[in-house]
């Protein structure tokens, strides 16, 4: 079967952009968005001050440092702040893990070092934020199976928030 003339170009430009949309090796992408509920009761738990290496701290009352909100420990700016489930291995070594809820401010400026939550391509990917020599950006994994992704001219790339903490279930 013959591609019709008229047709020829159209079908080029979409495999051109099919080629630069397709999904990057070892990305993990992020798919679960969540935002803090703004309307829960604070809860304000002992935080004890003896510190415990892992045990249970004493539970007598003059150990009591402080009670502990843990939306305050976790949330800096509640309007701009949102949580996403970890999927994937390729953070792992700086303690996200699949399933983790990491926290997410998008009024934090990002810096080198920081670990973001970044857009490529349109797909989510949570890894520290790098430069190159040159300046251009550079998205690194905390794993050594993964490879650091090169952020190039072509992407479509954008920082979408800091991560600022995270937290699990057992």
């Amino acid at each position: 079967m013959q591609t019709p003339t008229v047709e020829k170009s159209y079908i080029k430009d979409f495999l051109a952009s099919f080629t630069r949309k397709r999904p990057l090796v070892h990305l993990d992408p992020v798919i679960e968005f969540e935002r803090p509920q703004s309307e829960t009761l604070a809860v304000c738990l002992s935080l004890y001050s003896s510190k415990v290496s892992a045990g249970f701290p004493s539970p007598a009352e003059e150990h009591v440092e402080k009670r502990l909100n843990p939306n305050d420990f976790l949330i800096d700016q509640e309007d701009a702040t949102f949580f996403v489930t970890i999927q994937g291995c390729s953070m792992v070594d700086v303690g996200l893990m699949p399933g983790d809820k990491a926290v997410v401010d998008r009024s934090k400026t990002a810096n080198v070092g920081d670990i973001v939550l970044a857009v490529i391509n349109g797909e989510f990917t949570i890894k520290t934020l790098a430069k190159r020599k040159s300046g251009a950006p550079r998205l690194m994994p905390a794993n050594k199976d993964f490879k650091p992704i090169e952020i190039t001219e072509e992407m479509q790339f954008e920082i979408w928030g800091v991560v600022t903490g995270s937290f699990r279930r057992f």
